[in-house]
């Protein structure tokens, strides 16, 4: 399908409230940027020499990239919060790691610490030095119907 590995990724997260969890879902994606693409989850490789950039376009209906953490309710006033954090690797030959956390009941402080700690610990049972983390978080008290989600979208320059 791809011929080539992404080289660019940003991060993006939102929340949505409405009538449905899948309507808040799709708030959510559109208040984050990738609401009008078609995402495909993938799993928390970010690829060797994948270079950070602030935003990204993509054509309507596009076959986008992602790997994301998503939680939902419809308990009113129920917290809800989401992250992605990106541990980038020192040596730029080896692979990154994402990894997705989102909670219910959590702030997105604690969400975003969790994430962070989990790159940090699949990056050392690699052997991988690590340069720096990134990451990126949210948080929601449910209204009607609730969504917090956190993203690492990939893709080309």
């Amino acid at each position: 399908m791809f011929r080539e590995r992404p080289n660019i990724f940003c991060l993006r997260a939102s929340a949505g409230d409405a009538s449905s969890e899948l309507n808040a879902f799709d708030m959510a994606l559109f208040k984050a940027g990738v609401g009008n693409m078609n995402l495909l989850k993938i799993s928390s490789i970010l690829p060797p020499h994948c270079e950070y950039v602030e935003e990204m376009k993509f054509e309507e209906g596009a076959l986008v990239p992602v790997a994301y953490g998503a939680v939902h309710s419809s308990v009113k006033g129920e917290l809800l919060s989401a992250a992605v954090a990106c541990a980038i690797p020192r040596d730029k030959n080896r692979v990154g790691l994402i990894m997705e956390y989102a909670a219910k009941g959590k702030t997105k402080e604690d969400t975003e610490k969790q994430a962070r700690e989990m790159a940090l610990e699949g990056m050392r049972w690699r052997g991988y030095e690590v340069e720096k983390i990134m990451s990126i978080s949210c948080e929601h008290r449910v209204d009607r119907c609730g969504v917090a989600f956190a993203c690492v979208v990939l893709g080309w320059k």
